[in-house]
């Protein structure tokens, strides 16, 4: 899959890159929702279908080509990552799932301490609480501040929080209800290194949309759900290769494919794990969830996220300043260069907006009190001007 260089413009995605996309854009709607799901190439059908026929075809037989496509997944996300190391990527089908990777890598005699922010995604925030119901974490959640009436991330008060007895510190790269890019990352986890804590990055809304890198984070999670264009069920786990030595933390969430020999069926006293990120598999993967996710994922590289990024930009500053002149109460009015790939406009019933724009053909979703607009690659100017125009209508403006 190869694209043009240079800048990409909103001609050459209509001449070059929406061809690839025709059975979604045959939906009649405006969709501003890529950041919840991503939309599917044309090509992610066919590649379905070509991981599903070797079954029919080949039988046992097909998991030679099922893990060869498993690997060149993992291949991928490291290149996303910056990484240089493809077993440093492990597949999961969640990130709760990779969440509890890593909780359950460090010693079972207490409790693991944990400090996180509170406004984590789900997927960490549930599975967090319930460790801590069941004396399984201690987990204290730091209270964000204030940003024109929305919660906001301060990285400096997180670090502030750790101390030396803490032993892991989770954080998005961008929160899933604002779309704010958390700064000083970087210093975050120097900090946090400097008092003996883990860093886990929550990087699903950054990966794919914006540059990010593992750095010295030691564990980032993300997935192909949304801008990846990959669906459900295809996470993974990264881990920082400085852990991937034989001395490097060990998680009890495993399974038989992280056995050394995978396949010999024997019974040691003691457990022998592959080498590197492998030693981190579980059991039995699902597999077809690597093909759906292939098309989406070669789509981004070839793309490329330097240019994605400000492509991407341009359609959030038009969108943004299209509220801004109506008078809506967009959050964030510097700029759209301290957010992620959505915009955020404040409701008091932001569910009953967001159903209500879907009503007049404007597909958005809602988080809190906002609503967030996120406006896509394929986004012509066209569909962004009558998204302001059905927002100036369910906000009365």
């Amino acid at each position: 899959m190869t694209f043009p260089p240079g800048a990409l413009t909103e001609e050459g995605v209509r001449q070059n890159i929406r061809p690839l996309f025709s059975e979604v854009l045959a939906r009649d709607e405006v969709y501003m929702a890529n950041h919840s799901l991503g939309r599917p190439l044309d090509q992610t059908r066919l590649d379905v279908d070509a991981g599903l026929s070797l079954w029919y075809r080949d039988m046992d037989e097909a998991w030679d080509a099922w893990m060869t496509e498993t690997t060149s997944w993992r291949a991928g996300i490291t290149d996303l990552l910056g990484l240089h190391q493809p077993d440093a990527v492990v597949p999961r089908a969640s990130c709760g799932q990779a969440l509890r990777a890593v909780l359950n890598s460090f010693p079972a005699d207490r409790p693991v301490r944990v400090v996180t922010t509170d406004v984590e995604f789900d997927s960490i925030d549930f599975v967090l609480r319930s460790y801590h119901e069941a004396g399984r974490a201690e987990v204290r959640f730091v209270t964000s501040g204030t940003r024109d009436g929305a919660p906001w991330v301060d990285a400096g008060a997180l670090a502030e929080a750790v101390t030396p007895e803490t032993d892991l510190a989770v954080v998005s790269a961008v929160v899933f209800m604002t779309g704010q890019i958390v700064q000083e990352l970087d210093e975050l986890v120097r900090a946090c290194h400097s008092k003996g804590a883990k860093v886990m990055v929550d990087a699903y809304h950054a990966v794919g949309v914006l540059p990010f890198s593992l750095g010295e984070s030691d564990f980032a999670m993300g997935g192909s759900y949304k801008y990846l264009r990959g669906g459900p069920g295809c996470c993974w786990l990264a881990v920082h290769p400085r852990h991937l030595g034989a001395d490097g933390p060990k998680t009890v969430d495993t399974g038989w494919f992280a056995k050394e020999d995978t396949f010999g069926y024997g019974r040691p006293d003691s457990t022998h794990r592959k080498a590197g990120g492998d030693a981190w598999l579980e059991s039995t993967p699902a597999v077809l969830p690597f093909y759906q996710a292939r098309a989406g994922l070669a789509f981004a590289r070839a793309v490329g996220v330097e240019r994605l990024r400000p492509y991407g930009l341009g359609l959030s500053r038009r969108i943004r300043g299209g509220f801004l002149a109506a008078g809506l109460p967009v959050l964030g009015n510097d700029g759209a260069d301290q957010f992620g790939a959505f915009v955020c406009v404040g409701h008091p019933s932001a569910a009953q907006a967001s159903a209500r724009l879907k009503e007049l053909g404007v597909n958005t979703d809602a988080r809190g009190f906002f609503v967030r607009f996120g406006p896509d690659l394929l986004t012509t100017d066209e569909e962004i001007q009558l998204a302001v125009q059905a927002a100036q209508q369910v906000w009365g403006k």
